[in-house]
């Protein structure tokens, strides 16, 4: 094999991995379908915040309140955000009955019931009772057979950043979403230095920034990012970042190490090649 074949070879290589890392990103990221619906209340409250998600961007959101004896006491309709979210408050009011009231969204342009959603909300004498409620069906459309198992239930999260940065994006997922998550950042000495508080979206996602630098993070070494929802021991997992002068040191990723085999197939691919070229032929 001379130098330009294994040359040739190594352009393949790269050119595959390359295809099939694409590959793989577009089919996780497949086409949603379905609706989620959550409605929530302090005791006592005299709103009612209302949220969810919806997978069509088709029509308008109509979003209905009916009373426990069949009168609608409240109606709105708007159009989802870009991604599908929406969310809005019901001010009870003149909300004289007692019982429970309906929620409903819907969007008209569809006939099926992926895209009718419904709950219910107590109300005693004009206030709410405590109320975290969703219902959905939204289905993300995730099919990847070797992903589907990496993580089925509890808490997880992975610190992002770029070398020399200062920022650092911790970015998690939860089977949770009526629970904050705490995120608490610890120095090598073990010294508390950042304490934040972050609310799961409907479907368990979160992201949040931390700023590194400041008299806090003069310790050059691993600081440990510990993120824990409730107390059940399999709601808290960690993340180690490397700081180095208040800035982050970069940790050897996917893409370094696929470089790293490249070159050495290279290595390995010339190498063989000169042991050969000194061979003495007869």
């Amino acid at each position: 094999m001379n130098l330009k074949d294994s040359t040739s070879i190594m352009l393949v290589v790269m050119v595959f991995s390359l295809i099939s890392v694409s590959s793989i990103h577009q089919d996780v990221f497949a086409e949603m379908q379905g609706m989620s619906l959550t409605a929530e209340a302090s005791d006592g409250s005299e709103t009612i915040k209302v949220r969810g998600q919806t997978a069509s961007q088709v029509t308008d959101i109509t979003l209905k309140v009916t009373a426990p004896n069949g009168n609608v006491v409240a109606i709105e309709q708007f159009p989802p955000e870009a991604d599908g979210k929406f969310s809005t408050e019901f001010k009870i009011g003149e909300w004289k009955q007692n019982g429970y009231y309906t929620i409903s969204a819907s969007q008209s342009v569809h006939e099926n019931s992926l895209y009718s959603m419904a709950v219910e909300v107590q109300v005693i004498n004009e206030m709410a009772m405590e109320t975290l409620v969703t219902e959905s069906n939204l289905k993300t459309g995730i099919f990847v057979p070797q992903l589907e198992n990496l993580r089925q239930e509890g808490l997880d999260i992975k610190a992002v950043a770029l070398e020399g940065s200062t920022t650092i994006e911790i970015i998690g997922s939860s089977d949770r979403s009526n629970i904050d998550v705490t995120l608490k950042v610890i120095a090598p000495n073990g010294n508390v230095v950042s304490v934040e508080q972050i609310t799961p979206d409907l479907d368990g996602k979160f992201t949040k920034e931390i700023t590194t630098g400041g008299p806090l993070w003069t310790q050059d070494g691993e600081y440990t990012v510990t993120a824990q929802q409730g107390e059940s021991s399999d709601h808290k997992v960690s993340a180690v970042v490397g700081i180095a002068d208040g800035k982050v040191i970069p940790e050897f990723g996917a893409i370094a190490a696929l470089i790293l085999a490249i070159a050495i197939i290279s290595i390995i691919a010339v190498s063989s090649k000169s042991r050969l070229s000194i061979m003495p032929r007869y």
